[in-house]
């Protein structure tokens, strides 16, 4: 499956960003699907896991109660709402996909994701 990105931008502290992922090449439905994030000098983090069928979704700390995710495999897209933003969310996000499964509140390694959109730079200025 190929993942494509979009919706980043520049955005203040507090305000509100959507970030969309399309999918293509295979039968979305079947993947779980991740959000992960690059802060600059740092390591790709997780923020996000929701499983095919969008009954299991864990979201890191850092951005539970803040961020949502919803998916729509019709369309084989995947949506990340990000509200109350902060500087702290800058980041190049990514969208990934894997056929692997993973219960309520675990949260997978980048290494268990084995498809990778090209990211999408969020910043959040103070």
């Amino acid at each position: 499956v190929q993942l494509q990105a979009s919706g980043g931008g520049l955005v203040q502290a507090g305000g509100s960003l959507r970030l969309s992922c399309a999918a293509s090449g295979g039968t979305f439905s079947l993947y779980t699907v991740g959000w992960f994030r690059q802060a600059p000098g740092k390591e790709r983090e997780f923020v996000v896991v929701q499983s095919w069928a969008g009954g299991i979704t864990s979201f890191a700390d850092s951005v539970k109660g803040r961020f949502t995710i919803s998916r729509d495999n019709a369309k084989n897209s995947v949506h990340l709402q990000m509200n109350s933003l902060k500087p702290e969310d800058t980041a190049v996000y990514y969208c990934s996909a894997t056929r692997r499964r993973f219960s309520t509140g675990i949260f997978p390694d980048r290494d268990a994701f084995g498809y990778w959109g090209q990211g999408t730079l969020v910043t959040v200025s103070s």
